[in-house]
């Protein structure tokens, strides 16, 4: 999985990739709904978590098309981690093929398929693509974020987004958490900025809303994995916002044996980082 020199990819090869990388995405959201939920079989992770067809279908294809794409470049997959060779120094693909596997099995639509390239362990590109909802949010760090609204046998439309103003202090500000994955520092980080208007959402449709400037923040003080955070992370970034940890330090990627995020803060005005 690992080539002994892999490429390092800029911007400029990362706006190259973009478009055959979403029509990925879309293809794998698409093996998603293919899937009949109410007769699939769902199975269990060593970690508890459920995987099903659904996160396998779209494994395949991603993992097919990047093979294809990008054959030098290593990728790192939640499902795929047997083969993981860390560290990754240079620029590699990291994905999570059915991010909110639980809002998936329980019937909802905001799961996503998320699909990064990291660079010096920096998220640089990222997809975030929602087909329950027909929407897919990318960027490129330094060159903007988009949101498609993808629509049955028609060209998906392209809007440019952008993040907001962080209201000041004391005045009310929305704050996006998780449906799934309630944490006591989390909450206490919200109780601590008075005037949370809270938006419940599943999966990284959470960073999709921060790009796009409906939500002000998305914390989550408790550990998570970096595939179910790089891609957001682009896209956020490119969108004009900050990602940090609860110091305001910056977030590294593929360097860890666990690939595990201890704690991240998403905020759309990096003038609100610590």
């Amino acid at each position: 999985m690992n080539e002994a020199c892999p490429p390092r990819i800029d911007g400029n090869a990362a706006a190259a990739l973009i478009e055959p990388l979403t029509e990925l995405v879309m293809r794998a959201g698409e093996a998603i709904l293919a899937v009949n939920r109410s007769a699939m079989k769902v199975e269990g992770k060593s970690d508890g978590s459920p995987v099903t067809e659904a996160d396998l279908a779209a494994d395949r294809i991603i993992a097919e098309g990047l093979a294809r794409l990008a054959p030098n470049v290593p990728s790192l997959s939640e499902e795929r981690t047997r083969l993981a060779r860390p560290p990754y120094r240079d620029s590699f693909f990291l994905v999570d093929p059915l991010d909110g596997t639980k809002e998936f099995v329980a019937g909802r639509n905001e799961f996503t398929v998320n699909l990064a390239l990291v660079t010096e362990g920096t998220p640089l590109l990222g997809i975030v693509g929602a087909p329950a909802l027909g929407v897919i949010w990318r960027g490129i760090v330094g060159r903007g974020a988009e949101r498609l609204i993808v629509r049955d046998g028609a060209a998906p439309i392209v809007e440019s987004i952008r993040t907001r103003p962080h209201p000041p202090r004391g005045n009310p500000w929305t704050v996006a958490v998780s449906r799934s994955h309630g944490d006591a520092r989390t909450e206490a980080f919200i109780a601590g900025r008075g005037g949370a208007v809270r938006a419940e959402l599943g999966s990284a449709v959470k960073f999709g809303r921060a790009a796009e400037g409906k939500v002000d923040i998305y914390p989550r003080l408790a550990p998570t994995c970096e595939w179910d955070v790089a891609a957001g992370h682009a896209v956020v970034t490119a969108a004009g916002g900050k990602i940090t940890d609860s110091h305001g330090a910056a977030l590294h990627f593929g360097l860890r044996d666990d690939f595990i995020v201890p704690e991240f803060i998403a905020w759309g005005d990096p003038a609100a980082a610590p």
